[in-house]
């Protein structure tokens, strides 16, 4: 079952984000990740949530996605988005039909 790793960013150093994504999009792909959302123009409907940067990657499975954010690899990649934006990540199970 596909697992999607979701997260808000509020990204403070748009030019040192824009690096990570460069180095972050190869090691998503690795583990098998789609990106199905990344920022673009969204609206709040419901609710007082007030998202800054909205990013979703399907994985295989939830043990896919775990893997590539708890890496080894992924680590100083994190370290550099935690530098230059501030967020929240969730990762969910998808829905079985």
């Amino acid at each position: 079952m596909s697992a999607f790793l979701i997260l808000d960013v509020d990204i403070h150093d748009p030019e040192k984000y824009k690096g990570y994504m460069e180095k972050a999009k190869p090691l998503v792909d690795k583990y098998g990740g789609k990106y199905h959302v990344r920022g673009g123009p969204f609206e709040v409907i419901d609710g007082s949530w007030q998202p800054t940067r909205l990013v979703v990657i399907e994985y295989p499975d939830m043990a896919s996605a775990k893997a590539m954010y708890l890496s080894e690899e992924y680590a100083p990649l994190k370290a550099i988005r935690e530098s230059c934006s501030t967020g929240h990540t969730v990762i969910v199970d998808g829905y079985k039909v």
